[in-house]
Parts: C-alpha cells; structure tokens; sequence
C-alpha cells in the first residue's frame, strides 16, 4: 500500500469490544495523530464502551455498534480514507467488505494459534508477539512511522473534570493504606502534588508498617496512622479514624487505594472533594473518578489521579533520605553489591528455591562478597533453606531482622537487586538501584513492574498468564510453568544487563 496522501484523512479504527483491548489500542490512536495532526479519528464500539471511549485524547468520534447494517451505513456516511480493523471478527470482516473506503487495514489475530497453545499445549512463534506489537504492525500499512509504542499517561485524561477547591490554605489527604509496593509507587504522586499546590499542607493516611516509607521522602506534613490490621475492632478503628479525618477539616483527598473501605472513609469524614479511580470499589463515594488503565505502570496511573487538578503530571521518584542510624546498625560489609528478594506473601509469586540457590552462587561469582537476603519474618525459614541450596559463606541473610529503615539502607549500597514481584523490588526501584523481577502469576502488562530505565522483567509468555492480580497459594493450571520455564542463566543475564546498563535512572538526590 502507498499510505495515505491527505494532509487531514479521516480515519475508523474498529475495535467494538473489550475494555481491555479498547484501552490497548490507545497508542494506535496517539500514532495516528502524531502523523496527521488535523486528522479525524474515529473509533466503531459497542455502546457499553462508549464511556471508555470518550475519554480517550485522541478519539474524535465514536460511532456506536447497533448492529450490522445500522454499522455499514454509518462507516459509508462517514467517508473515511481508510479503515484499521483491530476487531478482526466475521462481523468486522463483513463490515471492511461493505465499507467504501480506499484503504483497509486488519491485524493479524493469531487466534487458531492461541486455541492450539490454551488446549493442546502446542506452542507458535505467532503467541511471542504482543497484540499491542500487532496493532501497531497496522500503521505500517498506512505509512505512519511508530512513535508510540506503548501506553502513555495522558492517554485518557479528555474530559477530566477540574476540582474546585476553597481559596486560602487547603488541607489534603493522601489515602494508600495498601502493600508496601503500593505506598512506595504513591511517592512520584506525593511529590507532584506538592508541586502543584506548594502551599498545600499535605497529610498521607498509611498503615504503621509503611510510614517510613512516607516519612523518609520527607514530603508529608504528617503521617496518619491507619491500624487497621492491627487494631481490637475493624468497625472501631474505622469510626475512630473517621473522627480524625473529619476533625482536620481537609479540602480534599486523593485516594489511589481501589478499596471501599478508603472511599467510604474520605466520604464519612466529609471531605469535600474526592478523587481516586473509576474501577475502585468504592466510585460510588468519589466525586471525581478518573480512568484506571491497567497497561500503565502504576506510578503513572497514580499521577492521572492528579489530572483533576493539573495538566502538567510528570514527576519522577523524590529523593528518599538515608537513614545513618539504620546504616550504622547494620553495618553491611562494603563488599556486597547484589542482593535478592526470594520471598513473597503469594506461594505463586515465589520462583523454586533451588533456582535461587543457583542465582546466588552466580551473583556471589559475579560480583563477589556475600549476597544480601532480605525478606520479612515469615520468610526466615524459605532464606534459611535457599542459603544452604546456595552453599556456605555465600548468603548475609537479614530476613526477618531489619527494620523498615534499615531494608531501605541496605538495599541502598547495592550494584543490582533481584526480586520475585514484591514491595522490595520497588523500594531498589525508588533508590535508583537496577532491580531485576521475576513474574509468573502477575505480568508486566499489570503495571507493577520495576521502576527505572535500568530495571528489567523476566517472565515466560504462557496464554495462561496473569492468572491472579496479586498471586495465589497455588497454580490454577496445576503446573506453574510460569515459574519452571525461566532459567537461572536468563535471570542472572538479566541481572548483568541491568547492572552494566549505561542509562540513568531519572531521580533526585538529598
């Protein structure tokens, strides 16, 4: 095909169904775009995804499905140059057929592919290949050059409603009352917000195990603690921090937790103006939702969470402060320059002992001194056992003997950190350290992955994968393949690639 040769074409991207794929395709509409600026974008959906698209930036028109010949004739009255079938169905086959436009595109589905694999387990070079790879393998055929190869923040911010809050100082409540990777994937948004409201006096609601976290970016005015997982009475702690917030008189509150217990606790306490995610459980309680997309990584959908109060959403991880005191207490031998993670509160997410027993001796050959464990108190045994697969004199093995400032301090000094996908892993991430994540259950796609232009995932593409968003205490296939197919030798290559990388991760010193 020769392309298109309209300064301004207008262009019907067909993609009815599902959500998930509609938000797939975000960077083929951003391609589009960026090649022809005036150019009109239209996108063919259902009806239920009319909410979804509508708030994409750079989706002009969505032309609803009411049905097959309802459909023909509004593609035919709407003279598109060219068509980009991403549906790849018999019904979206016939409609490209009916169609009157010059130029027709379809991505190739590999579905029989797909059926082979999920029920015969025969493997195809066709499955290696992400579909969001096999969308933009569309633009080709049209001439648009691939800018934009993967989701962006911004991509579904039109529309988004701005917050009006009161003149004169303003109060603001960040609730992230989840994991540990969580509350440190919430600082880049801390940071912004305190860019975007300088004046802002800014509380952050956490549990106790994470307020360090918080406190050593040194962003927060204060630190709310949230005891519920430790407290006599879930209802009574709930109440009691209900009085609390309503007694501080908060403007408004930004809340990334997708819980109902954090919107129902933002709305008790008569906080006026609520922001947090569209998919959260408790949207009802919001007054302002904004879209949640799983291909973004976290720290980016956390900012979109600031898109109600300001256009500008980058940021990058704040400086988080050492700690000389936790440094002292350890002690570490400055000869330990990698470490690892091998524990996790999910069974699934915890790759085999014995390959982490391999790893370790090749990060012990590699980068020589002892190789750090860490990990909390309930992993001690799991260290315990990996440390004597991995041989004697080879692990420093701090599971369960580190505090949270002292977890910080000691994966601080180090060259390279591997980690299963857990809450260490993103503290190496925020520190700057090259941090290497080991996904089985959880996939990149998720949005979890590691922070940092040095980071790396391995994982092995299995259709059956992600079979959970946090993991599970056993593989629903019964083979946890996704664990047993990735080898020592990918990991540790892997680990040097990140290490030896020349790129510099985007942080700020204190």
């Amino acid at each position: 095909m020769n392309g298109i040769k309209k300064d301004a074409p207008r262009i019907l991207v067909i993609r009815m169904s599902s959500l998930g794929d509609i938000i797939l395709a975000a960077p083929v509409f951003r391609n589009l775009k960026a090649r022809w600026p005036a150019a009109t974008v239209d996108l063919l959906v259902k009806p239920q995804f009319l909410g979804a698209a509508s708030k994409n930036s750079f989706i002009d028109n969505a032309v609803v499905f009411t049905g097959f010949f309802a459909a023909v004739r509004a593609v035919n009255a709407g003279g598109y140059d060219a068509i980009i079938d991403l549906h790849a169905t018999l019904r979206s086959r016939l409609i490209c057929l009916f169609a009157r436009a010059p130029l027709k595109v379809r991505y190739r589905k590999a579905s029989l592919a797909r059926k082979l694999f999920v029920d015969f387990r025969i493997p195809s070079p066709a499955l290696e290949k992400h579909t969001l790879d096999r969308y933009l393998e569309t633009l080709a055929q049209l001439g648009v050059p691939v800018v934009h190869a993967g989701p962006e923040l911004g991509d579904w911010s039109r529309g988004a409603r701005q917050a009006e809050l009161s003149p004169g100082p303003l109060k603001i409540c960040l609730l992230q009352t989840a994991f540990l990777g969580d509350c440190v994937l919430t600082l880049p948004l801390l940071k912004r917000l305190r860019e975007i409201l300088p004046g802002a006096r800014v509380s952050v609601v956490t549990r106790p195990e994470t307020a360090e976290i918080f406190a050593s970016s040194g962003l927060p005015a204060e630190i709310i603690e949230d005891r519920k997982k430790t407290a006599p009475s879930g209802l009574g702690e709930f109440s009691r921090l209900t009085r609390e917030l309503a007694g501080r008189g908060f403007d408004a509150a930004i809340i990334p937790h997708r819980s109902l217990r954090s919107a129902l606790l933002a709305w008790r306490a008569g906080i006026p103006v609520r922001i947090g995610f569209s998919s959260s459980a408790g949207s009802l309680f919001l007054t302002h939702k904004v879209p949640f997309s799983w291909l973004l990584h976290d720290v980016e959908r956390n900012l979109a969470l600031l898109s109600p109060l300001s256009s500008d959403l980058s940021a990058a991880f704040p400086g988080m402060r050492g700690d000389s005191g936790a440094a002292a207490r350890l002690a570490l031998p400055p000869d330990v320059k990698a470490g690892v993670n091998t524990g996790s509160a999910w069974p699934t997410k915890r790759w085999p002992a014995e390959k982490w027993g391999r790893l370790i001796r090749l990060l012990h050959a590699g980068y020589g001194g002892k190789v750090l464990m860490v990990g909390g108190p309930g992993e001690k045994e799991w260290n315990e056992e990996i440390a004597r697969l991995a041989g004697p004199d080879i692990c420093l093995n701090l599971a369960g003997k580190t505090s949270m400032p002292e977890l910080m301090e000691s994966i601080r000094q180090l060259q390279v950190f591997v980690s299963n996908d857990s809450g260490p892993m993103h503290i190496a991430g925020a520190l700057g350290v090259p941090a290497v994540g080991i996904f089985g259950p959880t996939t990149r796609e998720l949005g979890f992955f590691p922070y940092g232009k040095r980071s790396r995932v391995v994982e092995t593409q299995l259709a059956c994968r992600p079979c959970a968003l946090h993991g599970s205490k056993k593989c629903p296939r019964g083979h946890f393949l996704c664990m047993a197919l990735l080898t020592v030798e990918e990991v540790f290559a892997a680990a040097r690639a990140a290490a030896d990388s020349s790129d510099k991760i985007t942080r700020e010193t204190t």
